[in-house]
């Protein structure tokens, strides 16, 4: 292992694409702590230490900010703005046919499919910017926290100040897609991805000293050993897919003979990524974003909708908020993957070229074979999903730690999916320079 580590900085494309990749990144997470205009840097920092933090789609958004979120800096956004406009023009694939069409005519059509993208992201972080702005001026960035710092985070809420940080943040997120770019283009593995992997990865080490801090060695000794299992659990059921055997006939083509030979369909257990904790979450925020909108004036008993919404459906360590987010996790995981994974197109396209399943015939019955097995392969997929989503819930009411267990939720399976992604990029490349890669 350590011989071909000592390979990869020894080539001198790859040591350039590395630490060309290791520049971005350090340019990136310094971009996350430099405070946007007219925000009071050390009110925010007194907030952040005596404030509970936040739930929700909030929590969700500082999380792949890399903490930037609540810090109020020039990338305050992160990749969410990016990450929600990819996730938004794939499901308008479904529903305008020219999306579809694009997809479908190759790399000129996807290349502009990603310019919409480009678009879109910018006028999502223009609404993200202005909310998280506003946000920021009412004094309920921190939510009810009762620490007087945090009602007044702003040097100056004038209307032209507030455009000035508006401007910042949108600006902030289309350098940060930049970055991604000359990533994908000039460094290691996709740089959206990168990015994601390194938001998430700065918030390890603090989390692991408020564990130790607040509940003792013994406590983060155990969250050390439960997080080695689960990322452990993580890396098997990624790599674990169904194949499909798929056979090609042979045709003659002039002199020559084509086809003939035998490959496979891989269909992941986890096809959908982490896309449904994403929705899950964020479907889950709404009732909670009502509840507070209908807040009682002063004297006055809340409604109890309004009271049933707060103990049940923003609670963390409540059981019905646990099931409902295990059972939006499980819909949304079949949702997702109905979308992305076509099996009337996959049959069309193997009978195009000749090719069967062994046993099945070509054309409806084939769509019908492979619907059969992904909708089987995607219920353990859709359960693996929900479990890990619910780890730090679980660690909450095990430990008290779910704001800082990081070993749990969408963190843990962006970690281990972009680590993994990334080394196999690597290893490809020792092979084709050394004959030997970086896995055995």
């Amino acid at each position: 292992m350590f011989s071909a580590i000592a390979r990869v900085f020894r080539t001198p494309d790859l040591r350039r694409k590395i630490g060309f990749t290791l520049a971005i990144i350090a340019l990136y997470r310094l971009g996350a702590h430099v405070p946007t205009p007219f925000v009071d840097f050390p009110n925010v920092q007194q907030c952040l230490r005596d404030s509970s933090g936040t739930e929700g789609v909030l929590a969700l958004v500082n999380l792949f900010s890399g903490g930037a979120l609540l810090q109020l800096s020039i990338f305050a956004l992160g990749v969410m703005p990016y990450i929600t406009a990819t996730i938004i023009v794939q499901l308008l694939r479904v529903v305008i046919p020219h999306f579809e069409a694009l997809y479908k005519e190759g790399q000129a059509g996807q290349a502009r499919l990603t310019q919409y993208t480009r678009y879109l992201t910018i006028a999502l972080a223009l609404l993200q910017s202005t909310t998280l702005v506003t946000v920021a001026r009412s004094g309920q960035l921190f939510g009810t926290s009762g620490v007087p710092e945090c009602q007044q985070l702003l040097t100056n809420d004038a209307w032209w100040a507030q455009l000035l940080m508006i401007i910042t943040m949108t600006a902030g997120t289309g350098l940060i897609m930049w970055f991604a770019e000359l990533v994908t283009e000039r460094g290691i593995g996709n740089g959206m991805s990168i990015l994601i992997f390194t938001s998430i990865a700065a918030a390890f080490p603090a989390s692991l000293w408020a564990i130790w801090q607040s509940r003792g060695f013994e406590t983060f000794l155990l969250v050390i050993a439960v997080g080695i299992v689960v990322v452990g659990l993580v890396v098997f059921v990624e790599q674990s897919q169904r194949r499909i055997p798929v056979q090609y006939a042979k045709r003659m083509v002039g002199r020559r003979t084509y086809g003939g030979t035998n490959t496979y369909i891989p269909i992941k257990v986890n096809m959908a990524g982490v896309v449904p904790v994403i929705f899950a979450s964020s479907l889950l925020y709404i009732p909670a974003l009502i509840a507070q909108f209908n807040q009682p004036q002063a004297g006055e008993a809340p409604a109890p909708w309004v009271v049933w919404i707060s103990n049940n459906l923003t609670n963390g360590d409540s059981p019905i908020y646990m099931v409902v987010y295990f059972l939006l996790i499980v819909g949304f995981t079949y949702f997702y993957v109905a979308i992305t994974f076509n099996p009337v197109e996959v049959a069309d396209n193997m009978k195009k070229y000749g090719g069967f399943i062994p046993g099945i015939r070509a054309g409806r019955p084939t769509a019908e074979y492979l619907d059969y097995v992904l909708t089987r392969i995607t219920l353990p997929g859709s359960m693996y999903l929900g479990l890990i989503a619910l780890l730090p819930l679980f660690a909450l009411a095990l430990v008290g730690a779910n704001q800082n267990f990081p070993f749990g939720g969408a963190s843990i399976l962006i970690i281990v999916g972009v680590g993994l992604e990334t080394v196999k990029q690597i290893d490809a490349q020792l092979q084709q320079r050394h004959y030997e890669g970086l896995l055995r």
